[in-house]
């Protein structure tokens, strides 16, 4: 499988310049995909150089690079540090998270991330193992849908939404993508359909992935992997990812909460590189529509003297 038909890198030479890539070092991709920004960090690491790449769906085992230096590791990137300690690496000199799902999940329609394609209504990472989002629209009660589509879509009428649900599946199971589409395209503003389908999918991929867990988890294990001087690379597409990169960076914890020392200086591990995100030039939005929610985020870790 040819990386460039998988997924488009989002933000590659951005994430390259972010990463400040010591040829002999030891960088993590925390989302390998199609291996684009993994074959790119690979061209500027030296024959001491060594890459780990994570990545939870099976699918992407079929574009492991082969290469001395490269180590695929099929699991969630939740478990870096616990992976990490089984190859012996305490500490790495960079760490890159694209937090998208691949165009691959999107346009491969079995997987049933797709809005417009029947396909069982399924949207885990990992199909091994889980819950599905038939699972979920079939057996969670009405405020557990509504609570989902609130705070992870943040959807206006998540009220409205879970009651249709409900009611729905009464008559029938809701098995497929197009059962769910049918069903709640009565609620979504005339004209702007796609974007209501898109957020009510994206609500359902964050419960059954359990993303946000996920992401709060290996955001808090970062700090102590990087080197002094080590990098923090993230690309988020949505404000509860984006938020927490961004808290994470800032303040060293994930609610946002500024603890300061004695002389008032933020007590943070990480030095913020990126005052605002970066996002992607119109150029690659020609070339990549899927990059325009995408917001880059770089810190790096300060020196034991300022933690």
């Amino acid at each position: 499988m040819q990386e460039e038909n998988y997924h488009i890198p989002v933000l590659l030479e951005e994430c390259m310049e972010g990463l400040n890539i010591n040829p002999s070092g030891v960088y993590v991709d925390l989302t390998f995909g199609g291996g684009g920004h993994s074959r790119e960090i690979l061209k500027r690491l030296s024959p001491e150089g060594e890459l780990f790449a994570f990545d939870k769906d099976e699918d992407a085992k079929n574009n492991a690079i082969n290469d001395e230096r490269f180590c695929l590791i099929n699991d969630d990137y939740a478990n870096i540090s616990k992976q990490l300690r089984m190859y012996r690496k305490m500490k790495v000199d960079g760490i890159l998270a694209d937090l998208g799902i691949s165009s691959h999940q999107i346009d491969t329609a079995e997987r049933g991330f797709s809005t417009n394609k029947e396909a069982p209504l399924d949207l885990r990472m990992n199909r091994q193992t889980g819950v599905t989002a038939a699972d979920v629209v079939n057996s969670y009660d009405k405020e557990q849908l509504k609570a989902i589509f609130k705070e992870y879509s943040d959807l206006p009428n998540s009220g409205f939404l879970a009651d249709r649900i409900v009611k729905m599946r009464d008559e029938s199971p809701i098995q497929t993508t197009m059962d769910l589409v049918k069903i709640i395209s009565p609620l979504a503003m005339k004209g702007k359909e796609n974007k209501y389908y898109a957020k009510v999918f994206q609500a359902l991929r964050i419960e059954v992935n359990d993303e946000i867990r996920n992401l709060e988890r290996m955001l808090v294990q970062c700090a102590d992997l990087l080197k002094e001087g080590g990098r923090l690379v993230v690309i988020s597409y949505h404000s509860l990812e984006d938020r927490r990169v961004k808290n994470i960076m800032r303040n060293g914890n994930l609610e946002g909460r500024v603890d300061k020392d004695f002389y008032g200086n933020v007590l943070s591990p990480y030095k913020v590189i990126t005052k605002k995100p970066i996002v992607a030039s119109e150029e690659e939005l020609e070339r990549n529509s899927r990059a325009r929610s995408a917001k880059l985020r770089i810190a790096e870790k300060k020196g034991e003297e300022y933690e």
